[in-house]
């Protein structure tokens, strides 16, 4: 129980923190936010076969980790820390030149942490415990009150200081953020029974039976996989859980489940910290899987999408390559360079093409009579004349072929390339005979 807490009412903290934003600024002061992205996203299949998932692109000039790493900073939370493991090498890059503005002097950073077999010499990261774990004397070095664990591979703008000040107030030993999701979709979730007082009750990690929300027997409360701890509480378990030779050092099926019955812990609805929402619904992205990507990339390109990219008070930052605009030339009626209801990134040129309800990256080339509609193209793509791409994801670096049509005969896209559930074509230089050099970044 953080000694602060002791001998406060609700109406104290609800003074300060609605009234003293001073409150919210010191917790976030005091915290430490570690960030796990050293997982591949396997169901994005060759999408990640050189990049984490939290490298992927995203929204025509991110990556996922982004989101992440922005909200932190917006919160007001400046020391993070960063877990790395598969396939890293774009990811770090990314890091290095992207999130280098904190200032060291004022004791704020994005500091890297690789997996260094750093308890033994075979011992890599085993799970999200024992990444946090293994970095517990660099936790230390720091001193912080709280410890704010975070994924790095979900699209959403949150206020972590308002899940902090929560996890005050209540006095919590952790707290769990916590999304609303429909019943039949909460079978992947750890999924959270809370009573009245939004204290956690009952935990079980992806159910097949998940229990229904109190009042709500179509609604399931899932974990988002952020979790807040008191620090010497967290380092207790993070120890006795390594001792523990049956665990799997996993936080969602190790240590919330032997937590849960012993200690205070409570549930944080991030309907309530949510930043930017639209009809009173909060936006939050899973982009795991092929179909999940391509549908969050596209809902950017309608009028009015729920994830609002151009807030100037809860910037996206990222690392930003010195580009020319994007040019679009010819303009005969047979041959016009144009796009509708599309994002269109710098360095692209859009040579008398038609390109519809998609994202550019930056450095994309549409030659002439091409048409790309619904697609999501990495950067550094080349796509020849005549050619046809529809419901598309293309990956970095490939050079399209004249003619080559996608999207029209699902049977033969299936010969060549990598075709979803829900028809969706990813594209890899690999699958056009063109990866002999592989490039990650």
């Amino acid at each position: 129980m953080p000694v602060e807490t002791e001998n406060r009412s609700d109406s104290d903290f609800d003074q300060r923190e609605h009234g003293d934003s001073r409150f919210i600024s010191q917790l976030t002061r005091n915290t430490f936010a570690m960030v796990l992205a050293g997982g591949r996203g396997s169901r994005l299949m060759q999408l990640t076969d050189y990049r984490a998932k939290p490298a992927v692109f995203f929204a025509g000039k991110f990556r996922i980790i982004d989101f992440t790493l922005s909200n932190c900073v917006n919160s007001g939370i400046r020391r993070i820390g960063v877990a790395t493991q598969y396939k890293a090498h774009s990811l770090i890059q990314h890091i290095q030149r992207g999130w280098s503005f904190l200032d060291g002097r004022f004791d704020e950073f994005v500091q890297l942490m690789p997996a260094q077999q750093q308890i033994d010499e075979v011992q890599w990261y085993q799970g999200t415990a024992d990444a946090v774990y293994q970095n517990m004397h660099l936790l230390r070095r720091y001193h912080p009150d709280y410890v704010l664990l975070l994924s790095g591979d979900h699209i959403y703008k949150m206020d972590y200081g308002a899940m902090l000040a929560f996890h005050v107030k209540r006095q919590a030993d952790m707290t769990v953020a916590c999304i609303d999701v429909p019943i039949e979709e909460a079978k992947g979730f750890g999924v959270m029974g809370v009573d009245e007082r939004d204290r956690v009750v009952s935990f079980s990690e992806k159910p097949a039976n998940p229990a229904p929300m109190p009042g709500h027997p179509d609604r399931a409360l899932a974990s988002m996989g952020i979790y807040i701890f008191n620090t010497k509480f967290l380092f207790e378990q993070l120890i006795r859980d390594a001792a523990e030779p049956r665990s799997s050092r996993d936080f969602g099926k190790d240590i919330i489940p032997h937590i849960v019955p012993r200690y205070r812990v409570c549930a944080h609805r991030f309907v309530d910290s949510c930043v930017g929402m639209t009809d009173d619904v909060p936006y939050w992205r899973d982009v795991g899987t092929i179909d999940a990507y391509w549908e969050a990339n596209m809902e950017l390109t309608k009028v009015t999408p729920e994830l609002n990219m151009y807030d100037k008070d809860w910037p996206i930052w990222t690392y930003q390559e010195q580009l020319p605009p994007a040019k679009f030339v010819f303009d005969d009626d047979k041959r016009r360079g144009e796009a509708i209801d599309s994002l269109v990134s710098g360095g692209c040129i859009i040579s008398g093409s038609t390109v519809r309800r998609s994202l550019l990256f930056s450095n994309v080339k549409v030659h002439s009579w091409a048409t790309v509609e619904d697609s999501v193209i990495l950067p550094h793509v080349d796509i020849g004349r005549h050619a046809v791409l529809k419901r598309c994801v293309v990956d970095k670096n490939c050079r399209i072929p004249e003619g080559l049509v996608v999207g029209v005969d699902p049977a033969e896209d299936r010969r060549r390339f990598h075709v979803s559930e829900k028809g969706v074509t990813l594209i890899t230089p690999e699958m056009l005979g063109q990866g002999e050099f592989p490039v990650a970044p």
